[in-house]
């Protein structure tokens, strides 16, 4: 969920350029059902033109760009929209290779129409293929059951409230679900400053998993496993780390220094990154609460973190 790198920018073009295709196709459709049918040659092959249906397929082409063009502002967050935009599009292509293979249409006719209806969703599923395989996707759309288990996975099983939630009904999970990718957020201020806040929150909350999992975040994300130590173990880091890291924990804490040291986060960068900050370090809170009110909480000792 942090700032957007070129890649993220290859992957809204990907799905911006189907968008597009889909609006120009879906319009001219439902604008001139007739003068689309003469534009594209091959749909002769299928029978008369009818303008109902012509428009009826319009209307679909419309819809499933409506969804791709808000999938491609944020694919980190809505790739959801864009796997339900794709979904016609993808199954209408399936059609076409059903037809040729059953001899229904020509080799010919199928290869000439095949950038127009196999081409557009193939773009959309090497986006999200990009977007699933770095990871930079919000759980939000997974089905429950599915995150249920890779959430355990990741967690190493540390983290068995999350069965409660499962059980609890009420779409319980998938709500948990979309409160995870604030946790993850990052964009004005610096990642490593993000994690710090997070780090110094879960460490006033927690000594446990949940500060491990947040702890091995910050490493995975390329932070010097020594530092991540040593702020934990209240040894020396560098300034504007250790900044952070007593930011989130005086949040968590309650006490008045947070509004010190906010203050002086803001004057030494701006309120964005004061904001972010708040975020990441209030988000993470919400892990060891629930633990601790289904009974999970574990203690560990600081003096581990070497």
């Amino acid at each position: 969920m942090s700032k957007m790198d070129s890649t993220d920018r290859l992957v809204q073009i990907l799905i911006g350029m189907t968008a597009i295709f889909a609006w120009g196709n879906g319009a001219f459709m439902l604008i001139d059902p007739f003068g689309w049918y003469e534009f594209v040659g091959t749909v002769k092959a299928t029978g008369p033109a009818n303008s109902h249906f012509l428009r009826d397929i319009g209307l679909a082409y419309l819809f499933s760009a409506a969804l791709l063009t808000y999938a491609a502002i944020n694919p980190a967050m809505r790739w959801g929209s864009a796997f339900a935009g794709v979904l016609w599009l993808g199954t209408h292509g399936i059609l076409h290779i059903y037809e040729v293979l059953s001899g229904i249409c020509s080799p010919d006719i199928f290869w000439r129409d095949a950038p127009g209806t196999l081409g557009p969703p193939l773009l959309v599923i090497v986006a999200l293929a990009i977007q699933i395989g770095r990871k930079r996707i919000s759980p939000a759309p997974i089905p429950s059951r599915l995150f249920a288990k890779a959430f355990a996975s990741l967690s190493g099983g540390k983290e068995p409230y999350i069965e409660d939630i499962q059980r609890a009904g009420g779409f319980a999970l998938e709500k948990f679900q979309h409160a995870l990718p604030l946790a993850m957020h990052s964009s004005n201020a610096p990642e490593e400053l993000c994690h710090m806040a997070k780090l110094g929150a879960t460490r006033a909350e927690d000594c446990g998993s949940c500060l491990e999992i947040v702890r091995g975040a910050a490493i995975q994300s390329g932070m010097d496993k020594s530092v991540v130590n040593a702020a934990l173990s209240g040894r020396t880091i560098p300034a504007e780390l250790r900044q952070a890291f007593d930011f989130g924990a005086a949040i968590a804490l309650g006490t008045s220094d947070a509004d010190e040291i906010g203050d002086k986060i803001e004057m030494d960068y701006d309120r964005a990154v004061r904001t972010e900050l708040s975020l990441a370090a209030a988000s993470v809170r919400l892990f060891p609460a629930i633990k601790r009110g289904l009974g999970h909480a574990t203690a560990c000792s600081a003096e581990g973190f070497t």
